[in-house]
């Protein structure tokens, strides 16, 4: 049975972050993720967990100056120094937070740019940050976003991750498999997941149109639960889904569809 941790930058919101967790373990779940953690002090944010006796699976790195439309620096040129000092942000935190995971953002390659110098930093800066989170018991992770909503985005697809990962040639990196962006990008998530299973080493879902919770979209989402059954994977999955509706119970029902897995009761 696939096992759920809420993504806390998508669910709860209408909490502040101590009662987000407690009403995340109150709704069934055993762990929770985030996009970026760093405006809470992280022993704040451990303590919060271990009173609500959750794990903290992952989270990302920095993601740069996303006010001027930064969305990642891994595989952008000139800025090592930055990359590296960011990379060692994320894993301070990932100690206090005792993280699996750490998502490195890709980044953008500007219009008119070729590609193939940002794929050759990426995998550069990819094989340090590979080295450094391993020392420290930490797995990166990496995920397809999809260029309608990031335009520019360097890793999108499945294969580009696949790729990348070859390149680097480190065990301690993985994929980060997120339904929604496969959908919208490639689609033949069964064909997908069947071929690269062994390499994906977490999960996030949201349906197709509008990052709607499962059981509102397009994707069968009780198939694809039965198949990754089947294909053994043993990770998590996230929950990055926009509730339908702003008010105090959203959450609650946008879990209709976890029912049957314990959630939402």
């Amino acid at each position: 049975m696939p096992k759920f941790a809420a993504n806390l930058s998508w669910l709860l919101q209408d909490l502040p972050m101590p009662r987000r967790l407690q009403a995340a373990c109150d709704l069934g779940f055993e762990a929770v993720e985030c996009r970026f953690p760093y405006e809470y002090a992280a022993k704040e944010l451990a303590g919060y967990c271990d009173a609500a006796g959750l794990e903290f699976v992952m989270f990302n790195a920095p993601p740069g100056d996303m006010q001027a439309g930064e969305y990642g620096i891994s595989c952008l040129p000139g800025r090592k120094a930055e990359f590296e000092a960011s990379i060692e942000a994320a894993l301070a935190y990932a100690a206090t937070l005792r993280a699996q995971f750490v998502h490195v953002l890709a980044g953008k390659v500007p219009p008119n740019e070729l590609r193939e110098r940002y794929v050759d930093v990426y995998v550069e800066n990819l094989s340090w940050a590979c080295a450094a989170c391993e020392r420290e018991g930490v797995g990166v992770l990496i995920e397809p976003i999809n260029t309608y909503e990031m335009p520019g985005y360097l890793t999108s697809l499945t294969a580009h991750a696949i790729e990348t990962m070859a390149l680097v040639d480190n065990p301690n990196l993985g994929i980060q498999y997120d339904f929604h962006n496969a959908q919208l990008m490639e689609g033949s998530i069964t064909k997908t997941l069947e071929r690269h299973i062994s390499s994906i080493r977490h999960m996030q879902i949201a349906n197709v149109p509008g990052r709607l919770p499962p059981g509102s979209g397009e994707l069968n989402f009780p198939y694809l639960f039965d198949l990754i059954d089947r294909l053994g994977y043993q990770g998590w999955v996230g929950c990055e889904y926009r509730p339908q509706g702003d008010h105090p119970a959203s959450t609650r029902e946008s879990l209709f569809w976890g029912k049957k897995f314990g959630l939402g009761n």
